[in-house]
């Protein structure tokens, strides 16, 4: 399985973890520039941003920790653009969802990753 293939099979498990757990999906994949982010939900009022990381071996690392302070400037970007277009003035939070694809149910949904 190659890094896109991975990446898109995280993202459908990381959309029926969310689903399951009461999440209105708005978006996948949206597109600013050069940043890309991943799930844009709703729950209980907040606009939420997620980040899927996704890897099929946790030896050198863990997939949360794929997601460094670039990447983090590069979703709010992202998100600044979408709030703007949508018009959305209340409260937002950034999630980040970890899978490890060799134990799909073995997931991490870290809420309020990052500001």
């Amino acid at each position: 399985m190659n890094t896109k293939n991975k990446g898109d099979h995280g993202e459908e498990i990381a959309l029926k973890i969310l689903e399951q757990s009461g999440y209105e999906i708005l978006e996948r994949n949206y597109r600013y520039k050069k940043a890309e982010i991943d799930i844009i939900c709703i729950k209980g009022g907040l606009l939420i941003f997620v980040e899927v990381k996704a890897l099929s071996s946790t030896r050198h690392a863990y997939p949360e920790e794929r997601v460094n302070a670039h990447k983090e400037k590069m979703l709010l970007e992202a998100a600044e653009d979408y709030i703007f277009a949508i018009n959305w003035t209340k409260d937002i939070r950034f999630d980040i969802i970890s899978i490890n694809l060799t134990q799909p149910s073995d997931y991490l949904h870290i809420e309020d990753a990052f500001y």
